[in-house]
């Protein structure tokens, strides 16, 4: 193989400025300290299937949490299957261990959420919250938006409990959705194509009451539990308005349902920070995807496809407030599908293109280092100056037809704030079983999963 891919010059550039992971208790001091007193933090991954990416995240955000007072875990995941696991950390729900704790992530890719990392994670959480006061207790909450039926549902059961009038004007106007079943792509697909009517009135006309109802109801009570349902209740009235919307551009072609998709994750966010200042400062650490958590601005995402990211949108809010942490892999294993709705299977990674940024990290011969990307070397700069292959695995691998599906045009420089790289790595532990190691809305942006 050609140790001499990339200039000679660019790779010791990198090696100077990489800093290793050793492996001890003070390896994540310089990631640390570069952190320094950001509000928000945005940790990506590679692959949706790789055990060092959730490992290290986890890593990075329990020092977050201990030392820094973050307040918050924001994840690549819906709201709804995200608040059982938050009431279990928090000490609002009796669960027999975490991994019971995330028995609301049900749909496929189940791994991505329920497997033995995101449960250790929780189960740490979970112990660290009953040590402080509980208005300094650490939440876990879902950014995605692809629980139209949950959500909706979710809805309907605050208004039982709490406005009868409220709950049979929210099932009539949800009643729209009754005749295209669970499936929402059913109904993009249908209202798409023109036949038949949208949602989307309905739907708005239910947000509007449920924001006004429930910010009256946080008013008058003082009980911090109130105000916590009448919050998750906005929540979900908010992400079926936005996801009809996002179900409805997927058959329209274009952009818009990524960008839906992104900017709905952001207004989360920021709701959830609007939210959580109540007890002080809001800093929140967020897990996602590479592909969401990077500035599109840095990607021909961005360029010529007109995408937004939640990264970019961070950033153009927070400005270095927030900070941006990509990860990369050179070769592997990874748990991952072939297709929509198939099995998760642990199967190799294949070792990355010559011309790719992990190519490049590979070729420094350091198995696990942290890449400052922020006031970088002129010698780094001019190094990763220019735009670069990039790889992106999600909960679907297509090893036959990987530069199409998994690799883009990134420049590193501009994407993140810090790289992390692994050389290699191996597939995540499922809590459930999965082919080759120890089930559905299909979303349109999900060609390669991410």
């Amino acid at each position: 193989m050609d140790l001499h891919v990339h200039d000679p010059a660019d790779l010791d550039a990198v090696r100077r400025a990489a800093l290793p992971l050793s492996g001890g208790a003070s390896e994540l001091d310089a990631l640390i300290s570069m952190i320094g007193e950001a509000e928000v933090v945005m940790i990506g991954e590679a692959t949706h299937g790789t055990h060092e990416f959730y490992r290290m995240r986890s890593d990075i955000t329990r020092r977050l949490v201990a030392e820094k007072r973050f307040s918050a875990v924001a994840i690549e995941g819906d709201w709804p299957d995200a608040y059982r696991a938050d009431a279990y950390v928090r000490n609002r729900r009796e669960e027999p261990d975490a991994a019971a704790a995330l028995a609301g992530f049900r749909r496929f890719p189940n791994w991505m959420w329920r497997n033995t990392d995101v449960a250790d994670f929780l189960a740490w959480l979970r112990r660290y919250n009953l040590r402080v006061p509980e208005e300094r207790r650490a939440g876990f909450y879902g950014l995605d938006l692809y629980s139209l039926s949950s959500s909706m549902a979710a809805v309907l059961a605050y208004f039982d409990r709490h406005d009868p009038h409220a709950a049979a004007r929210a099932r009539e106007r949800y009643a729209c959705f009754d005749r295209f079943g669970e499936d929402s792509q059913v109904y993009g697909l249908m209202v798409g194509h023109g036949a038949a009517r949208s949602c989307e009135a309905e739907v708005l006309a239910m947000l509007v009451e449920t924001r006004r109802k429930t910010l009256a109801a946080a008013r008058r009570s003082d009980e911090a539990g109130a105000a916590e349902a009448a919050f998750d209740a906005a929540q979900n009235a908010l992400l079926v308005k936005n996801a009809e919307a996002y179900y409805r551009s997927m058959f329209t072609g274009g952009e818009s349902s990524w960008n839906l998709r992104d900017g709905h994750m952001a207004q989360t966010l920021w709701s959830l920070r609007d939210h959580l200042a109540r007890n002080g400062p809001a800093k929140v650490v967020v897990w996602a995807h590479n592909s969401h958590v990077g500035d599109a601005r840095a990607t021909e995402m961005g360029r010529t496809r007109g995408q937004l990211t939640l990264g970019q949108l961070a950033r153009q809010r927070l400005g270095r407030a927030v900070v941006l942490i990509g990860f990369s892999t050179y070769q592997g294993t990874v748990v991952a599908a072939s297709g929509w709705d198939a099995p998760g299977v642990l199967q190799p990674l294949r070792s990355a293109r010559d011309d790719s940024i992990e190519r490049l990290m590979h070729d420094t011969a350091l198995a696990r280092f942290v890449l400052p990307l922020r006031d970088t070397t002129p010698a780094l700069a001019r190094a990763l100056t220019r735009d670069r292959l990039t790889r992106a695995v999600g909960v679907i691998y297509r090893p036959d037809a990987e530069r199409e599906s998994h690799y883009f045009h990134a420049n590193v420089l501009g994407q993140f704030d810090a790289l992390l790289h692994i050389d290699v790595t191996r597939g995540v532990q499922p809590l459930d079983a999965v082919a080759g190691s120890t089930g559905s809305e299909a979303p349109e942006t999900y060609p390669s999963g991410t």
